[in-house]
C-alpha cells in the first residue's frame, strides 16, 4: 500500500503547454522517470511584460497561484517571446539531486511541455522558496544559484536558452542575469503586494493569488489527535465492508450503502453554508459534520469503480459546493496507512473544480491523485480531457447518460 508524506517535496516534473496568458487544463503523461502533466493555456489578449519585475509579479497569475517552494521554467516562442510550456517542481532539499533535475527538467520542457512540432526559443527560469530560520531572502538567492546555473546550463544543452532566471522570497526578487544595478538591485526587488501589482491590473484579476501550500493543505492527511480516530475507524470499516464485496451480493449492497450516504452527506454539507471567517475554519467546520465512521465507510467504497462514477454526478449546480466540501473532508480522512484511498476523493475534487471553472484548484486535486496512485485512470482521464480543451458538460452529459441507464434498469436506484 502505498503511503503519503506531505511534508515531502514534489519533486514530479509538471509541464503544461500551450499559448497565451491564462492557466488550462491537464493530462497525465511520462517525463524521465517522473510524472508530470501538461496543459494547454487559452488564448487571450496580449500582456506585455517589462523586465525582471514584471515576470516576477505575473507568476501567480500565469499558474494560477503562488508557487510555493517550487522551480517553474516557462517557454518562449517567436520573436516576441510569447509564453508556452511550463514545468513546475518542487525545489529538491538536497543539493545532490539538482544536476540530475535539472536535466530531467530540461528534457521535459523540450519534449513534453509544447505543442506537437513546436519547439522552444527559449525560456524564463523562477526559483521560489521562502527563507529558512535565520536566513533572508538574499541568503536563499545565493543558496539557490548553483541549482539555477545548473538548469541554465541543462536547457543550453538543448538549444534552449534561459534568457532570465529569477529566484523570488520574502516578497523579494532578485535576478540571475541582469548586470543592471537599477533594474534588478543587489538588494532584490520588492513585489507589490498581491493584488495590487501593474500585472494584477494586466491579468483584470486583483484578487490575491492563492497559496499552493494552502490549497494542498486542504487535501492533505489530518495529522491532529483525529488521525489515530480516523485510523481506527478505517480498519474497522476495512474489516467488516471488504468481506460484503466478495460475498453473494459481490459490490451491490456496499456500493447502494455508499450510494445513499454520499446523498445524506451532500445534504447535510448544503444546509451547512455559513462562510467561516477563514479557510481553515471552514475546514474544521466540514471535518466536524461528518464521523470517522462516515468517512471510512464512503473511503472504502468509493474504491468501487460503479460507486465512485456515481458520486461523480454530485457536480451539479447547487451541489457543486457541498460536494466540493465532501471531497476534500474525506481526502483529509485517508491517513496512513490509507493515503493511496485518497485517489477517489482527490479526483472527485478535481472533477467538481474543474466543472465549476477553477482549473487552478482542478490541478492541485487532480496532482494529488496521481501522486497518490500515478495509475489511477479517472485522474488520467480528466487530465486527457482538460489538455484537449473539452467542455466539463460532455462528462456531465456521460454521467447523466450512466445515471439514466442504471434507473431503467433499476428504477429504485435514485
Amino acid at each position: 500500500m502505498t503511503q503519503h508524506s506531505d511534508n515531502q517535496p514534489n519533486n514530479q516534473p509538471t509541464a503544461e503547454y500551450g499559448a497565451g496568458n491564462q492557466p488550462g487544463a491537464e493530462q497525465p503523461a511520462a517525463c524521465g522517470d517522473g510524472e508530470r502533466t501538461a496543459a494547454s493555456v487559452s488564448v487571450g489578449r496580449e500582456i506585455l511584460v517589462r523586465g525582471p519585475g514584471d515576470l516576477a509579479e505575473a507568476l501567480p497569475y500565469l499558474l494560477g497561484f503562488q508557487p510555493d517552494d517550487s522551480l517553474v521554467v516557462i517557454a518562449l516562442h517567436g520573436e516576441r517571446g510569447r509564453f508556452g510550456g511550463r514545468v513546475r517542481l518542487g525545489i529538491p532539499k538536497d543539493p545532490a539531486e539538482w544536476s540530475a533535475v535539472a536535466a530531467e527538467v530540461a528534457l521535459c520542457l523540450e519534449v513534453n511541455a509544447t505543442a506537437p512540432g513546436e519547439k522552444p526559443d527559449g525560456a524564463v527560469l523562477f526559483l521560489c522558496q521562502d527563507p529558512r530560520p535565520g536566513e533572508d531572502g538574499a541568503d536563499v538567492m545565493q543558496r539557490l544559484r548553483p541549482l539555477a546555473q545548473l538548469l541554465r546550463t541543462a536547457c543550453g544543452e538543448r538549444d534552449t536558452p534561459v534568457y532570465e532566471a529569477l529566484c523570488l522570497s520574502a516578497g523579494r526578487f532578485w535576478s540571475y542575469c541582469c548586470p543592471d544595478p537599477e533594474r534588478c538591485p543587489t538588494e532584490g526587488g520588492r513585489l507589490s503586494p498581491p493584488g495590487t501589482s501593474a500585472m494584477a491590473l494586466a491579468f483584470d484579476d486583483p484578487a490575491t493569488p492563492r497559496s499552493l501550500r494552502v490549497m494542498e493543505r486542504r487535501l492533505s492527511p489530518l495529522t491532529s489527535s483525529l488521525a489515530e480516530e480516523q485510523r481506527r475507524a478505517l480498519d474497522t470499516a476495512v474489516a467488516e465492508l471488504v468481506p460484503q464485496m466478495l460475498g453473494a451480493e459481490g459490490p451491490r449492497e456496499l456500493r447502494e450503502k455508499t450510494r445513499e450516504l454520499v446523498a445524506g452527506v451532500v445534504t447535510r454539507f448544503r444546509r451547512e453554508c455559513d462562510a467561516p471567517a477563514t479557510q481553515a475554519a471552514a475546514d474544521a467546520r466540514d471535518d466536524a459534520l461528518l464521523s470517522h465512521e462516515e468517512a471510512a465507510t464512503l473511503i472504502i467504497g468509493l474504491q468501487d469503480r460503479k460507486a465512485r462514477d456515481q458520486a461523480a454526478e454530485w457536480g451539479d449546480d447547487r451541489d457543486a459546493e457541498p460536494a466540493l466540501r465532501v471531497w476534500r473532508a474525506l481526502a483529509r480522512r485517508c491517513v496512513d496507512p490509507y493515503a493511496a484511498q485518497a485517489a477517489a476523493p482527490l479526483t472527485l475534487a478535481g472533477w467538481v473544480a474543474w466543472a465549476s471553472g477553477d482549473e487552478a484548484a482542478a490541478r492541485v486535486a487532480l496532482g494529488r491523485a496521481l501522486r497518490v496512485d500515478p495509475e489511477y485512470l479517472f485522474a488520467r482521464l480528466l487530465h486527457q480531457a482538460c489538455n484537449e480543451g473539452l467542455d466539463p458538460e460532455r462528462v456531465r452529459h456521460c454521467l447523466r447518460e450512466e445515471r439514466r441507464t442504471r434507473e431503467t434498469a433499476d428504477p429504485e436506484t435514485h
